[in-house]
């Protein structure tokens, strides 16, 4: 495509007699693609049926005459004042069952009716308008769907929907009665009439209607964003269609997503002010990255990337010189195509006054605007050669939204989070520099010679089978606490003993486990102790090898916390709870050596060393993270394009090398 740098822009926010001057330093930064739109419904249609988009063609054709093409948002999640009188039911009912009104954004239901027909007929109008407009070459479809929708919406229609819904899935009341267990606490339905979204109850809820209420839900936003691609696809067959992710967020499965659209794009904040600060972990970050090419494993777009204080009523913090253009080289090191920067020009008013962008409210070029020029001019060049490149992986991490779901629902543990587990993991590949895909069950596990897969608390024979090829035919598993608890139904299974037949493949049986709420425990790996936490699996060992045992003086002291067994060619290991940063370290480290993973190189903490391959060609990015001089070693020779001196890093410097 070629086209790789941007920023998200609102000329509907400035006077027009700006605009120009806004093309002109766009131009001069490096400039080439801009996404406008995606809050401007009312800007485009203050009336029904009285379409205004001159404006919005006027803004393009200026940014066109400076060579700037334009990605065009539906702005279907900021329904205008005029819709909300003429149809107040589309606003969304919480968890509670109150009403949340017009004055934010993501103020609609998507399940009704109603509102669906104004979109239908809105982006119906709009994609017509542009189809053929020389200065728009793609579409994003509403804006981070699942945003804001966190207990939303639970009206009638999103009822009757439900209830549709369930009906396909299991055809017959008794069968929904069997699935869910409603013999428990008098549950039982007559029919499907009866069954009401979760709202809030006296005491206690169904974990299995929580599930598929959390399933249902994203299908839902699945079916709501392809209403509008099939639209656009229909009125613009020469644009492309993409999506504006939130990293790991779980409203919607974003792997189900990502089949409606020609790549994936996605918004990061690192140093947001509900991130941790100073600001998010760099190996959270890269994670981000790595999850975002996983969805539809290939390249991607960062459709927001952070340039600037980020907060609405309270503020992160400043960025460091350098720092936001380290950020930018971590996403296209991690397989960014194209990064566009949020936003262009700090807002003089409304909720995100204080989301600063490349330029400040004056709209003057400062320190930021220089950094960013300097930063494209430098890896600018080399854009178009590895466009399309994604890293060539061993490890794959299992990621399922359904899991996530159900340790949502149940945690066991008060402080255990799914995606904040899966960190445990990635972290210390992160730290010996491993590329790592994150993988659905569904994938092709045979591609990698380690497969990680935390929480497998949902569990059905396919995916046991799964597991069982793939460590027969030479694979390396890992499992973890909670494996094998319950069935797709999240109905506990009873069949086995933990982790159910998974048992058989790990050399162990689990009769017994502890909840380790506010408790500390230890395990003694290697004959030194380390801490552990959440959770402790309290182990029989029935052919594995101990590779680390509890230490703790508690009545489980000295049995099995980490173990090995060898299954047909390949290595099934399990733990048996979620080890110290230390510990787990160590545990990775060892299965590396032993399985020969590949590692790009070694490096001093905040440096992230990837890769991207394409056609025999492989490019390696080195990006200091720190605001600290750092060293680091690659594994093999390679050529420097950019950067001064190999092996040496200033802060926030990023060096790139190819293959020679």
């Amino acid at each position: 495509m070629g086209i790789h740098f941007g920023v998200d822009y609102y000329p509907e926010h400035w006077p027009k007699k700006r605009w120009e001057r806004d093309a002109q330093l766009m131009k001069e930064l490096g400039i080439q693609v801009v996404r406008m739109g995606e809050f401007s419904w009312f800007k485009m249609e203050p009336e029904e049926e009285k379409f205004n988009f001159s404006w919005l063609e006027e803004a393009i054709s200026i940014l066109d005459k400076y060579g700037i093409k334009t990605i065009l948002g539906t702005p279907t999640a900021a329904p205008p004042a005029w819709i909300i009188e003429k149809n107040p039911e589309i606003q969304p009912i919480d968890k509670t069952g109150k009403r949340r009104y017009f004055g934010g954004r993501h103020h609609d239901c998507q399940s009704n009716k109603v509102y669906r027909e104004h979109i239908k007929r809105f982006v119906e109008a709009y994609s017509s308008n542009f189809s053929s407009n020389s200065g728009v070459i793609g579409w994003q479809i509403d804006n981070e769907l699942g945003n804001s929708h966190g207990d939303l919406c639970m009206c009638d229609n999103c009822k009757q929907r439900f209830q549709d819904w369930l009906k396909r899935k299991y055809n017959t009341i008794e069968e929904l009665n069997l699935a869910w267990g409603t013999v428990f606490w008098s549950q039982g339905y007559n029919n499907f009439n009866q069954i009401m979204p979760p709202l809030v109850t006296v005491t206690g809820e169904n974990p299995s209607q929580l599930l598929d209420w959390k399933c249902f839900c994203s299908d839902l936003i699945v079916d709501f964003a392809k209403m509008q691609v099939e639209i656009i696809r229909k009125n613009c067959p020469n644009h492309f269609i993409t999506h504006n992710y939130m990293c790991f967020d779980d409203k919607v499965n974003y792997y189900d997503l990502a089949e409606l659209l020609d790549f994936v794009s996605n918004d990061i904040y690192p140093a947001g002010n509900w991130q941790k600060q100073p600001n998010q972990p760099y190996n959270e970050m890269a994670a981000c990255h790595d999850v975002i090419r996983s969805y539809k494993k290939r390249s991607f777009w960062m459709m927001e990337q952070q340039t600037g204080i980020a907060g609405w009523a309270t503020m992160g913090r400043a960025l460091n010189p350098g720092e936001s253009s380290a950020w930018a080289m971590q996403s296209i090191a991690h397989g960014a195509d194209a990064i566009v920067f949020f936003r262009w020009r700090a807002c003089a008013y409304g909720t995100e006054q204080y989301w600063h962008g490349i330029l400040g409210h004056s709209g003057r070029p400062g320190r930021i605007y220089d950094e960013i020029k300097n930063m494209i001019s430098r890896i600018k060049p080399f854009m178009d050669d590895f466009e399309g490149s994604i890293p060539k992986t061993e490890v794959g991490i299992v990621h399922s939204f359904r899991q996530n779901y159900a340790i949502q629902i149940q945690p066991n543990h008060p402080e255990l989070k799914y995606v904040e587990h899966l960190h445990c993991y990635y972290k210390p590949l992160f730290n010996r520099n491993v590329p790592v895909d994150f993988i659905t069950e569904n994938e092709d596990f045979s591609k990698y010679k380690l497969i990680i897969a935390p929480l497998q608390y949902l569990m059905n024979s396919e995916l046991e089978n799964k597991y069982f090829e793939y460590v027969k035919n030479g694979g390396n598993l890992v499992l973890d606490m909670r494996a094998g608890v319950k069935d797709d139904n999240n109905v506990c299974m009873t069949e086995y003993e933990l982790p159910g037949r998974l048992g058989e493949l790990l050399g162990i049986e689990i009769p017994e486990y502890d909840c380790l709420f506010e408790h500390n425990c230890e395990v003694r790996y290697e004959n030194e102790d380390y801490s552990v936490f959440k959770w402790a699996d309290i182990i029989d060992i029935k052919g594995a090898k101990t590779v680390a045992y509890y230490s703790s003086d508690i009545f489980y002291k000295n049995s099995p916390a980490i173990t090995e067994n060898r299954y047909g060619k390949g290595h099934a290991y399990y733990i048996g709870t979620e080890p110290s940063e230390k510990l787990m370290q160590k545990i990775i480290d060892r299965i590396i050596e032993k399985n020969n993973i590949k590692v790009l190189g070694e490096s001093t903490d905040g440096v992230d060393i990837s890769e991207r391959q394409k056609n025999g060609r492989k490019w390696i990015f080195v990006t200091n993270l720190t605001n600290k001089d750092q060293e680091y070693e690659l594994s093999e020779e390679l050529k420097m394009l950019v950067g001064e001196r190999k092996n040496k890093l200033k802060p926030y410097e990023a060096q790139l090398f190819i293959n020679q």
